[in-house]
């Protein structure tokens, strides 16, 4: 058994690579990153999963140390895709925000070496963020506990862990969904092993798994375990928690990421279960067999020769991982290790012994094949370019895919067979031929791709839809290799629509006599196209015109259709829905394409039903009222505001540095302003001066680490609440009471009732204030079943002759998804300055 002491790894882990590497001179002195990734994880046979709720819960730090380090196989389970949360790099949010962050989580793990799965597996899939949970059992409900667990259950029987460790604890403070993923991490260290739990799984081709230890984060007084993972690795030239930074950078729709020190860090786990014999404190590895020599040493009732084979093919794993930093020795060596491999998976599926040590040696032994066939991709040299002409396909499409191969190695790729993975019912158009690839050589393959007319559209968690294959021999041993498109491929409707507006607001105490409706139609097909545009609206609706015909001459091209509604003059309060759709080579398109395109992660893009979601109902509006919203990036809070009519003008730098404030009766500050806005920061003098000279300044949450000095920023003492987790109302139906019923807030213009706080979405409000100075006014209270009541979530306090309000509450969630009494109660909000008018 290897005994893990911190002297141990630095001596047989760091010591020796460093020596390695300063061998080869200075020229060659730069470490094989690339070839080291693949060659370390050869010396152990070892399974690590992590558990999680959502994208950036992973604990980077420790998981580049297991992956990294160690070259233990490392895994990520995280629950949803983090549809729930905010957006500090663009505006999406929901579905498309949760699309960037799998995107995100999936750059981060290249960088740890850790792999990725997802408990959701669809948009709008049932395991959705919806937003802070104060409880695992509103979690659960809501995402449904069983849906939940079996696919729980599956990935561990799938990936077959050693070790498990959920991220964080069930207590408390903690968010309910991360509450929630503990306690099924917990439950699934038994069940996962037993037959009964799930037997369908069984019947399909999976088998029981029995994890053997489960950890729990602990402090240093709790743990039984401790991890130094701070020193530098001479092969990344940082540190673990260092290298795990660099990979958290990449969640940058949450703004994570830290510059750190290289300093010691001590990682504190505390062992909950195990079915190894094991004293009380004892090492991480400690009970289990840690590579296949170990295995051998292991196996009951004998079987000498089976032992002699694992053991002999670990000294020959050894070897590979030897060779590093010789790129064509570790080939060679790997090719070797490939043949030893199969030819071993063999005999042990011929060997006496039991069932479950049958299965689990060739559960290991088949991890190893994937292994060393990574170490092959590498080692070679072989640089494969896959192009694809046109990355946007549609049904009954066609495209071209040139794959480009070059040998940097010194080795000769004997029998090279290249080919395209496509879904079931695409075909290729192409003369298979199978030639050797000289050192230094290049070979150049042209496909035809054609789609079929059934093709699915793009699913964003699904598989690439082409993807280029290769099979090479070194020597008498084949690998096959598959290597991504450089571009996104994405079936898409043969044309796409958006709208302008994307959603309506139909004032019942005012409703228009038309309303301008724009529809922007793209050809995505590869030529000419001809089309016709219509807009269904709802009964006692019209519009003009019925139908618009539209030619396209190439791809990519859009075209405008302006139609006209009138809504009639008498409209039915509640939702309603306007929908475009396009009649094009026979079919009937309503799709919206949007796409996702950010430096740092691969393309997407989200289809969803080109509608109008539009809701009625009565609102007031000040005849004078003038707004000056300060846009934070983060909402689209002003444009919504516009949309009903009120004057709204979004201030830029100048407007705040130089413009004319006075002119406006309020200014409203955007979600989160205080971070986003430079701008504003510099000037917040300025619109204080605003308000002491008469002016309503409306200031939308701030999280307490914004730039938001809690004596600077308000004309008085405001602090944000920290931690934040706790100061928050999570329940959107939680009970509001008003304090001051008969304030102009609730009154003017608009008479605000109880209907007005039903039918809010995701929550109450974020981040509230803790304290305040005595001079700010409350005007609401509400709690979280059982919860502590907060009564900061509308503020406001005279200064000089006018008004500053603070409000945590969401609003933006509100109006953004056309939540009437969100627009009613922030019309008020914005309109106080008029009341005595």
């Amino acid at each position: 058994m290897k005994k893990f002491s911190l002297l141990f790894l630095i001596v047989m882990l760091l010591v020796p690579l460093a020596a390695r590497i300063s061998s080869y001179g200075e020229e060659k002195a730069k470490p094989d990153v690339e070839l080291w990734n693949t060659l370390k994880p050869l010396d152990t046979t070892l399974s690590f999963l992590n558990t999680g709720a959502h994208p950036d819960d992973e604990r980077s730090h420790l998981l580049a140390y297991l992956s990294r380090g160690l070259g233990i196989r490392t895994a990520s389970l995280i629950a949803n895709r983090g549809e729930g949360g905010q957006n500090e790099i663009g505006k999406e949010l929901g579905n498309a925000l949760g699309i960037i962050r799998s995107n995100e989580m999936k750059e981060a793990s290249k960088v740890t070496g850790v792999e990725v799965f997802h408990l959701s597996q669809t948009t709008n899939d049932p395991i959705y963020d919806f937003g802070f949970s104060k409880s695992p059992e509103e979690t659960l409900e809501k995402w449904g506990e069983e849906l939940t667990y079996e696919r729980f259950i599956r990935r561990i029987r799938t990936y077959k862990p050693d070790i498990l460790f959920p991220s964080f604890l069930n207590v408390e403070s903690q968010h309910g969904h991360h509450r929630a993923i503990n306690l099924l991490t917990v439950k699934a260290f038994e069940d996962a092993a037993d037959p009964t739990v799930f037997p369908e799984q069984l019947e399909e081709g999976l088998s029981t798994w029995q994890v053997k230890k489960l950890y729990l984060p602990a402090n240093s007084e709790k743990a039984t375990t401790s991890l130094e993972i701070g020193k530098k690795d001479p092969i990344y030239g940082m540190t673990y928690p260092q290298l795990g930074e660099k990979s958290r950078y990449l969640h940058k729709s949450q703004g994570m990421g830290e510059d750190i020190p290289a300093e010691p860090e001590t990682v504190h786990l505390k062992l909950a279960k195990s079915v190894t014999e094991i004293p009380s404190k004892e090492g991480m590895f400690d009970g289990l067999a840690y590579d296949f020599k170990e295995i051998s040493a292991r196996l009951k009732n004998g079987h000498p020769a089976v032992s002699a084979k694992l053991t002999h093919f670990q000294k020959t794993l050894d070897k590979v991982i030897e060779q590093y930093p010789d790129r064509s020795q570790a080939l060679k060596k790997s090719h070797v290790a490939l043949k030893e491999v199969r030819r071993l998976q063999s005999k042990i599926e011929e060997s006496g012994l039991k069932a479950k040590e049958k299965e689990d040696i060739l559960f290991r032994l088949d991890v190893k094949e994937k292994q060393l066939t990574e170490v092959s991709k590498v080692a070679s040299s072989l640089e494969v370019e896959t192009m694809v002409e046109d990355a946007t396909l549609v049904q009954d499409g066609q495209t071209k895919v040139t794959v480009t191969m070059k040998n940097n190695g010194k080795y000769l790729l004997r029998n090279v067979h290249a080919t395209l993975s496509l879904p079931r019912g695409w075909t290729i158009e192409h003369t298979l031929e199978t030639f050797h690839l000289k050192a230094g050589e290049n070979k150049t393959i042209e496909f035809v791709v054609n789609v079929p007319s059934n093709a699915e559209y793009f699913k964003p968690y699904d598989d690439p839809s082409i993807q280029s294959e290769l099979t090479y021999s070194v020597g008498p041993t084949k690998v096959k290799q598959s290597y991504q498109t450089e571009s996104t491929v994405a079936i898409l409707p043969d044309v796409s629509v958006q709208t302008n507006p994307t959603s309506l607001v139909v004032n019942t105490l005012d409703i228009p006599k038309k309303v301008t409706i724009e529809a922007e139609v793209q050809n995505n097909t590869s030529g000419s196209l001809k089309a016709s545009v219509e807009l269904d609206v709802p009964d006692g609706w019209s519009v003009d015109p019925a139908a618009k015909p539209v030619t396209f001459i190439e791809e990519n091209e859009t075209k405008t259709i302006v139609f006209t509604v009138s809504p009639g003059e008498k409209v039915s309060k509640g939702k309603f829905t306007l929908q475009p759709v396009v009649k094009a080579n026979g079919k009937s398109l309503s799709t919206h394409v949007q796409k996702i395109d950010y430096e740092h992660i691969n393309t997407s893009y989200y289809l969803q039903p080109a509608k109008i979601e539009g809701v009625a109902f009565d609102l007031k509006l000040p005849d004078k009222l003038k707004v000056g919203y300060i846009d934070s990036g983060f909402d689209k809070v002003a444009n919504h505001l516009q949309g009903i009519g009120m004057d709204v003008t979004k201030l830029g730098v100048e407007n705040l540095q130089s413009g004319d404030l006075t002119q406006y009766d309020t200014i409203v500050t955007g979600v989160r302003a205080y971070l986003s806005r430079e701008d504003l920061r510099k000037n917040n003098e300025l619109l204080l001066q605003y308000v002491e000279d008469g002016g309503h300044l409306v200031v939308q949450y701030n999280k307490p680490w914004d730039n938001w000095d809690p004596e600077q920023t308000p004309p008085y003492n405001l602090v944000i609440g920290q931690p934040s987790i706790q100061w928050r109302v999570t329940d959107e139906t939680a009970e509001v009471a008003v304090q001051k019923p008969n304030h102009p807030l609730f009154n003017y213009p608009n008479s605000i009732t109880e209907k007005d706080w039903s039918n809010w979405i995701q929550e109450r409000g974020l981040y509230y204030p803790m304290e305040w100075d005595e001079r700010f006014e409350t005007f609401v209270s509400m709690a979280d079943p059982n919860g502590e009541h907060y009564e900061g979530g509308i503020l406001m306090a005279d200064y000089g002759d006018g008004t500053y309000l603070y409000t945590n509450l969401v609003w933006y969630r509100q109006i953004q998804n056309q939540v009437p009494g969100g627009y009613r109660i922030f019309t008020n909000l914005v309109s106080y300055p008029l009341h005595n008018e």
